[in-house]
């Protein structure tokens, strides 16, 4: 006991250590990753308090008062709805035992303190967060584009030629038509899982 309040008062118990593949079993963050919708962990960070897992759809963070307590806070970020930005990589100092990740998930921040012998796989989980972040926002700007000429089209068409008004039937079809296109550059532009880009900068 006396170890771990020790831990926390000089900082230690929140620096993690990056978990290979072959024992993300032993870990209480995979019990919460949803396996059955086809969600794959691809990075997993863990100190005495926390756990981070990153899966191809969401941040799972098991949240954690302290070294000394067992109790935590199970919270669940995924990347559809919580925006993946601010991306940062702080690396050591000669005398620094950690490098530091940090991002933003829509509105919540997080640094994570990482023991600096993961530095190189650190670096991974960094190009790859940073790559989500930049494709977020591409695609944000794209489905923005989308959504003006969407509004612009129907305006023009809602009109009718010569000033006429458009039918019941050929407003409907028109609004039937923009619903559908406008579902098919969400489905596009709308990402929910980054599985992709994950495999191309994680080494397993």
């Amino acid at each position: 006991m006396f170890g771990k309040i020790a831990a926390d008062a000089l900082g230690l118990s929140d620096i993690g250590s990056v978990i290979a593949p072959t024992d993300y079993d032993k870990v209480d963050a995979d019990d919460y990753v949803m396996h059955e919708d086809q969600e794959k962990i691809f990075f997993l960070i863990k100190s005495k308090s926390d756990e981070y897992c990153f899966t191809n759809k969401a941040l799972i963070h098991l949240d954690g008062t302290s070294a000394a307590s067992k109790k935590r806070m199970l919270r669940r970020y995924n990347y559809s709805t919580h925006p993946v930005s601010n991306v940062l990589l702080e690396t050591a100092g000669t005398i620094d035992m950690d490098v530091e990740v940090k991002f933003r998930l829509g509105s919540r921040d997080f640094s994570i303190d990482v023991h600096k012998k993961h530095i190189e796989q650190v670096k991974d989980l960094y190009k790859a967060l940073f790559r989500i972040s930049e494709m977020m926002h591409e695609n944000e700007i794209a489905l923005g584009h989308a959504k003006t000429s969407i509004d612009i089209t129907s305006n023009t068409l809602g009109r009718g030629s010569a000033g006429a008004t458009p039918t019941v039937e050929a407003f409907k079809e028109l609004n039937q038509a923009a619903f559908a296109w406008l579902s098919g550059a969400q489905q596009k532009y709308w990402v929910k899982d980054f599985g992709f880009v994950f495999e191309r900068y994680i080494k397993a």
